[in-house]
């Protein structure tokens, strides 16, 4: 037997292709979990988002449908961000979104001179609208809502959107 087959190992080559090969599988797995973290994060972002805004538009919903009217002037035209009704116990009410665009914004109810915030402080409003329609021959009248509300703990891809329409008639006494 020949001495240089026994002697022989792994040449400086060969064991830096080996750690490339490795550092390459490691980069492409960190990264895959990375990407997963962040959809993870996004879907929670706008959970929260979306429960707050379904609490807000159910407790809207129920106030304004069971409501005995809607003052003419309450709601100004297309795009307001408030709307004050009358409700079943006679009581001048109201909802609004206050400070909307902008960090720190709500969307708050006053009912009894009790004002609440029917939002969480990590929820901005990025958009409101109330759109009032009067009762048209035997229709009742009719309330349009619009909410896009996104959570202010994610920022950037993480922080999406979330946007609710409705429509409420008023019930007929």
């Amino acid at each position: 037997m020949s001495n240089d087959k026994i002697n022989q190992g792994f040449s400086l080559m060969e064991i830096l292709i080996v750690i490339t090969i490795f550092a390459v599988l490691g980069m492409i797995v960190t990264r895959s979990v990375i990407l997963t973290l962040q959809g993870s994060q996004k879907s929670e972002s706008m959970v929260s988002a979306r429960e707050n805004l379904d609490y807000s538009l159910g407790v809207i919903e129920r106030q304004i449908r069971n409501a005995n009217s809607i003052p003419n002037s309450s709601c100004t035209g297309v795009g307001s961000t408030s709307i004050s009704y009358i409700d079943q116990n006679g009581s001048s009410s109201y909802f609004s979104c206050v400070n909307t665009g902008s960090v720190g914004s709500y969307i708050a109810s006053e009912s009894a001179s009790v004002l609440t915030k029917l939002t969480n402080s990590n929820i901005k409003i990025n958009s409101c609208s109330f759109t009032c329609i009067p009762s048209i021959g035997s229709n009742p009248p009719q309330v349009d809502i619009d909410i896009t509300v996104q959570n202010t703990d994610a920022s950037g891809v993480l922080g999406s959107a979330v946007s609710a329409s409705t429509q409420i008639y008023l019930r007929n006494y």
